[in-house]
């Protein structure tokens, strides 16, 4: 399994969250960590995400919402499975 931070930053609307996760869930990747901030009128929004699937899937899909202003993968990680 592999494990991803991305970083985005997004106007400050009441449903930009719920894109945001719809589209996560869609792509197939599951939220293992999220943080968010509110600054101004953008929101700054840290998740780590995992899965099997690339993560330029998830990557292109975040960046053509309407809300999102720029997103950045910052970290990329392959998780050994435990037996």
């Amino acid at each position: 399994m592999n494990q991803h931070q991305i970083a985005i930053t997004a106007n400050a609307s009441a449903d930009v969250m719920e894109r945001v996760l719809r589209v996560t869930r869609h792509r197939g990747f599951m939220v293992q960590q999220m943080a968010m901030s509110h600054h101004e009128n953008a929101l700054q929004l840290t998740m780590t995400v995992s899965s099997e699937r690339p993560i330029s899937s998830l990557y292109h899909q975040l960046d053509k919402l309407w809300d999102v202003q720029d997103i950045e993968l910052t970290s990329t990680q392959k998780q050994q499975l435990s037996a």
